[in-house]
């Protein structure tokens, strides 16, 4: 695990606010209630302080969450205290995480941009192996055009998504839904103003 970026997002968190807001991201609010029903294995990637994570379990969903920041897994259990939740949160990053093949019915990516394009190819890799067939893919991210309004997000565009690039990295998932938009967000004092967006579901083959 790196110990620059753990200090580093231990620093961002390290605040009683919570930086991206404790209610779940609308994307995956809208697409859970459009894909996912029944007894599904959940993976949430890099979820920082937990509000998409305690969002899914809250809806029944057996649900496994990480990240890089101690600080982030503790906001996220207070986040959950209380609501008697089907949710294991853990330490780790995404190359010292124990990617399992064929593991999850849903991996669940928000705003995971802080890696560069070597560690964002594994990254990539491993979820996709960890989805079962038929597993979903759901995945939000800024696209460069998000470097003028500066209103979240990486400030290095080599961290941001093309559609290029994107389809590439899901090139053996079936795209069910793939829109670049934009809207304002409010997600916190982090993710707040008008945002340059893309908003992927994909489904991995039987």
């Amino acid at each position: 695990m790196s110990t620059d970026a753990q200090k580093f997002w231990d620093a961002r968190f390290d605040t009683n606010e919570f930086l991206f807001g404790a209610e779940p991201n609308e994307f995956l609010k809208e697409a859970s209630s459009k894909y996912l029903s029944g007894s599904l294995n959940v993976l949430c990637v890099a979820d920082g302080e937990g509000r998409n994570s305690v969002f899914l379990a809250k809806q029944g969903f057996r649900v496994t969450a990480f990240d890089i920041s101690p600080i982030a897994i503790e906001k996220s259990k207070k986040l959950s205290t209380g609501h008697n939740l089907n949710l294991k949160s853990f330490v780790a990053d995404c190359d010292s995480w124990r990617w399992e093949e064929h593991s999850y019915d849903v991996v669940v990516a928000i705003f995971i941009q802080f890696a560069e394009p070597a560690m964002r190819k594994r990254l990539f890799k491993n979820m996709i192996s960890s989805l079962k067939p038929g597993g979903i893919l759901l995945l939000e991210g800024y696209t460069p055009k998000q470097l003028e309004y500066k209103t979240g997000g990486p400030g290095n565009i080599d961290n941001l998504y093309t559609k290029v690039m994107i389809l590439e990295l899901l090139s053996g998932l079936r795209i069910v839904e793939f829109m670049e938009h934009e809207k304002e967000l409010n997600e916190g004092s982090h993710h707040k103003g008008r945002s340059a967006l893309m908003d992927v579901i994909a489904i991995k083959p039987n």
